[in-house]
């Protein structure tokens, strides 16, 4: 029943829309709650765009992070639009939009004080806010248009590469301001990293392994459905001596709960083995961001 409503338009275009009001929110929340109380950088554009307002004070001006958001992430997000999809594009440039607009219009409060648990729990909920616009069909704009660019073209997340940037940025935040603060945002970016990781499996394989007494019906259910390539052996039941079949695929993570649906629906009795794909070589269908 899920499976089927997802696939429905509007319902996943309602699902993006909610995805990115929620994570907008929820990035304010920190940027309010968490990273300006500790003297904190967050990762990205939105990072470059608080350090810019950093700097511009030291020359008593105001540069404010919801202008600086908006005027880093409008040029990467055209170079990014042919790349990446255009729908894509536009619903992550509304949650920076929204981000950028919740700053001025909301005014939350700090919720410890204490710079540890700030930068503990802050860069967690960080990397959920990033992690539920991505699983949304979203983003949060910045770095993710280029870290999304990268692993479009490579098929192979790059988070870590993107960590290693923002700790560049950082260097600079730590030069000018204190190496202490520094130090404590490489941390609170460090689990903000670490959280997106742990939600966002979109360029994760898996390989799955199918046994079944109806492999007929269920390729056949299963290449209509999917464009991954399938293959077929004989095999025997070592307790039941029956003849059945033995299935491989490999596919994304982000498929399995509807393929195990779809090919249930074919064979009621079909058993499934998932096992953690680290390498793969060869031709792989990598859907498009939508």
């Amino acid at each position: 029943m899920i499976a089927k409503y997802k696939k429905n338009i509007m319902v996943r275009r309602l699902i993006t829309i909610a995805a990115v009001i929620a994570s907008a929110l929820l990035q304010t929340y920190v940027i309010q709650a968490f990273i300006r109380p500790a003297n904190l950088l967050s990762s990205g554009f939105t990072g470059v765009a608080i350090l810019i307002d950093r700097i511009a004070s030291l020359y008593g001006h105001n540069i404010s992070t919801s202008l600086g958001m908006l005027v880093l992430n409008i040029p990467v997000a055209i170079l990014c639009s042919k790349s990446i999809s255009m729908r894509f594009t536009f619903y992550s440039m509304l949650q920076v939009f929204l981000a950028s607009f919740f700053l001025k219009v909301f005014h939350f409060q700090p919720l410890f004080n204490d710079v540890l648990l700030d930068v503990v729990f802050g860069g967690f909920l960080y990397g959920i806010a990033i992690a539920i616009a991505l699983r949304g069909n979203a983003s949060t704009g910045g770095t993710d248009f280029i870290a999304l660019y990268v692993s479009n073209k490579t098929g192979k997340s790059i988070w870590e590469y993107v960590f290693a940037g923002n700790c560049v940025i950082l260097c600079i935040f730590g030069y000018m301001f204190g190496w202490l603060y520094a130090g404590y945002s490489i941390l609170f970016q460090f689990v903000s990293t670490k959280a997106i990781s742990a939600f966002h499996h979109r360029y994760e394989r898996v390989t799955l392994q199918i046994t079944t007494t109806n492999a007929e019906d269920v390729i056949k259910a299963y290449v209509k459905a999917y464009r991954h390539g399938i293959s077929c052996v004989d095999a025997m039941g070592g307790y039941s001596h029956r003849k059945m079949y033995l299935l491989h695929t490999v596919v994304s993570s982000y498929e399995v709960n509807d393929i195990v649906h779809l090919m249930r629906e074919q064979d009621p009795h079909v058993i499934v083995n998932m096992i953690k794909t680290e390498n793969f070589y060869g031709g792989f269908y990598q859907a498009p961001i939508e």
